[in-house]
């Protein structure tokens, strides 16, 4: 398997927030474990922030800590620069050209 060496900071990151919001929470690695579905060594390898743990644990991880919706934030859509320059030109408004008045023959 192949892990890009940029993502283990994140990782353990992400696994000392984990672990910081646990304790916060008075509960014991026993417990949390419990609470979310998964073993005791599975939770430390998320605490240390491990590549190897699967989504699904860390998915249970933020719904026990009421955090779920922090998940849909992780590959929201974004807005391109290119699609950012169509809406404004579609916001802009239409400049018309100002017409000289016409003289008629005389």
């Amino acid at each position: 398997m192949v892990y890009v060496s940029e993502m283990r900071p994140s990782l353990e990151h992400l696994g000392a927030r984990l672990r910081t919001l646990r304790i916060a929470r008075n509960e014991s690695m026993a417990v949390f474990a419990a609470r979310i579905g998964v073993s005791v060594p599975t939770l430390r390898s998320m605490e240390r922030g491990a590549p190897t743990v699967h989504i699904g644990a860390w998915a249970n991880a933020l719904w026990a800590l009421d955090r779920l919706d922090d998940l849909a934030a992780v590959l929201a859509t974004r807005e391109s620069l290119l699609d950012r320059a169509r809406a404004r030109e579609r916001e802009a408004p239409v400049r018309r050209r100002a017409y000289a008045k016409r003289r008629s023959p005389p």
